[in-house]
């Protein structure tokens, strides 16, 4: 029978830790969106048609366009349900993304799109703005319906700044609107122009930030996340009472890539020649970024499954990545219709893939023997589901024995 939605409560009254992360990858959002849409509906079908991801994870990560993902899944709407139901994602990215990355149909298209990204940003992200506002219009970090984490990156202090749920209760002035959050996440270098804002302290000065994409500190926030976490345990947070520091197995964690191309990759023969303008334009795509992007997620990821595969609970840890991307699909920026609709079934199609783990001799992801991905979500929705159902079964049965019933 299906259970009533209603607050996830503290991790001190379950068995584990629940993360869900989501990279940085910009129009490939749509990927990790199909993803997350295929959970939910598997976690309706135990728990009613309300449920909804954010009355699952006790934190959402997210960087870049898995921060305006984060976002979409964990601000309330007026009735105090997330914004955002994930099966409505997919539908955002096609309707959004051509607005926020207008494409250029003429003769020189291309060589106008690398003279704009020599002279400055590509796109001026007045869509992105004024969308985003409109969207969250005045919620604050506070507000979210869960804890989460989104990285973000100061380039007036050359540091990564980390927007979370636990780090505002400590800095207040980084309880920040959620929409300059999201703008600063996502303001990837050559692509959409940086983006300041302020905040107040309590004494009534403020705080300036100048950000950047967060890709530029951590495209995969799962590293993050875990992080975050484990700051709050050691700091006594008592949400976290019964779990240590260092307990990995008490954590689950679903990690989601945006795809890379890095099956296609280059001849270093060619890439030996390769001055500026090769680095920043070449086939659609911005090498010099997403080299960078993709090893920060791959150091993450291959770090992450150190830890889970040598603590033997390896389980708890599904990293869901599709790394055979190639031509207008790799590009974060081509939102073409088609482009759109044929990085929707590659979402699909990665469902039906194996599930990989990373091999800690070479680094590389490999099958394993544990089912399609498909499969490993429905076996996450229901972990998902018994652990939830846990921790309301014992706060009530807390409040019961704190508040006996008379005779």
């Amino acid at each position: 029978m299906a259970t009533t939605v209603s607050a996830l409560k503290p991790q001190s009254y379950g068995n584990c830790v629940t993360i869900l992360s989501i990279d940085g990858g910009g129009i490939r959002g749509i990927i990790p969106g199909v993803i997350l849409g295929y959970l939910e509906t598997e976690l309706q079908k135990l728990d009613g048609s309300d449920a909804r991801l954010a009355d699952y994870f006790d934190v959402i990560a997210g960087t870049s366009t898995g921060g305006l993902v984060t976002a979409m899944l964990t601000a309330p709407n007026e009735k105090k349900r997330p914004l955002y139901a994930a099966k409505d994602i997919k539908d955002f990215y096609l309707e959004e993304c051509p607005k926020i990355f207008p494409q250029s149909n003429h003769l020189f298209s291309c060589i106008e799109s690398v003279v704009k990204s020599m002279t400055g940003p590509t796109y001026d992200g007045k869509y992105l703005h004024s969308m985003v506002r409109e969207k969250l219009g005045q919620t604050r970090m506070h507000d979210t319906l869960t804890n989460v984490v989104i990285p973000a990156f100061d380039v007036k202090l050359s540091q990564p700044t980390i927007f979370s749920s636990y780090a505002m209760k400590h800095f207040s002035s980084l309880d920040a609107l959620l929409s300059d959050i999201c703008i600063s996440t996502s303001a990837a270098p050559t692509y959409l122009p940086a983006h300041k804002f302020e905040t107040k302290e309590p004494d009534g000065s403020t705080r300036q930030f100048h950000m950047i994409d967060g890709g530029m500190a951590a495209n995969n926030p799962t590293l993050v996340a875990m992080a975050q976490v484990t700051r709050e345990i050691s700091r006594g947070n008592p949400d976290f009472a019964s779990v240590g520091s260092s307990d990995y197995s008490r954590f689950i964690v679903l990690s989601l890539g945006t795809g890379t191309t890095k099956a296609e990759g280059f001849d270093a023969e060619d890439v030996a020649k390769w001055g500026l303008l090769s680095w920043l334009t070449n086939a659609n795509t911005t090498p010099i970024i997403d080299i960078y992007t993709q090893a920060s997620g791959d150091i993450a990821d291959l770090h992450l499954s150190t830890i889970f595969q040598t603590m033997q609970c390896q389980e708890n840890y599904l990293r869901i990545q599709d790394d055979t991307l190639s031509g207008d699909l790799g590009s974060v920026d081509l939102a073409t219709k088609k482009n759109l609709e044929n990085l929707v079934k590659v979402g699909e199609n990665l469902l039906k893939k194996p599930v990989s783990r990373t091999n800690l001799k070479t680094g590389a992801s490999e099958p394993v023997n544990r089912g399609s991905n498909e499969e490993a979500l429905k076996r996450l929705a229901a972990a998902l589901s018994e652990e939830r159902r846990l921790r309301h079964s014992n706060k009530s049965k807390n409040f019961s024995s704190l508040n006996p019933q008379r005779c």
